[in-house]
């Protein structure tokens, strides 16, 4: 398959290339370097991507900034940097993307545990998490050509927690994250949250 990597150069990005290019033509997207760049905040830079590729068989997004703070001291541009990110980025995504996929293809998004696993100061996450999955469950519904979407839900990352400085040991390893974002692909499912955990 010719899948698109959008969120290459992050941990679990890294962790999904590697994983999928063993036996399918991987295209890696980063946000600032890389062959492919591309601003999710931007459906013109979305577009431009899409042109660039051409005809894909899957698209993965693997991004989404989040902020953390409390309820009173969260500002609104919080809450806005994950609704225009995590949310409208990865739904244009999918709006432009699907003009670009091939019949049968799919899309995996990334949403996360913070909706499912709710903790002090992640609100604005949370709301992000919770929209991308009803999000995917809703698109599903209308989606033509035998064409699929999911979504993976990792908890946080062992790789990030040890650059945080952080205890790691709830954390999932990016490599074991990486084999849900291949089952969304590479299985017939759709509608579905891949909860990586």
């Amino acid at each position: 398959m010719k899948i698109l990597a959008i969120g290459a150069n992050g941990v679990i990005g890294k962790a999904v290339i590697n994983n999928l290019e063993q036996d399918h033509e991987v295209i890696a997207v980063g946000h600032s370097h890389g062959k492919y760049i591309v601003d999710i905040e931007s459906k013109e830079s979305i577009q431009a991507l899409y042109d660039s590729v051409g005809k894909i068989d899957a698209i993965i997004s693997m991004v989404g900034n989040g902020q953390m703070g409390s309820l009173e001291e969260m500002p609104d541009a919080g809450y806005q940097t994950v609704f225009s990110n995590k949310v409208m980025g990865q739904v244009n995504l999918v709006r432009i993307g699907l003009n670009y996929l091939n019949e049968g293809g799919s899309i995996t998004l990334t949403s996360g545990q913070a909706s499912n696993q709710p903790m002090p100061n992640t609100s604005a996450i949370a709301m992000g998490v919770a929209a991308v999955n009803a999000f995917v469950a809703s698109t599903a519904l209308e989606l033509n050509d035998s064409k699929r979407i999911n979504a993976v839900s990792p908890r946080m990352v062992k790789e990030t927690m040890d650059l945080w400085g952080i205890d790691s040991s709830s954390g999932i390893a990016a490599a074991d994250v990486a084999t849900h974002y291949r089952a969304s692909i590479e299985s017939q499912k759709t509608g579905l949250v891949f909860d990586a955990v």
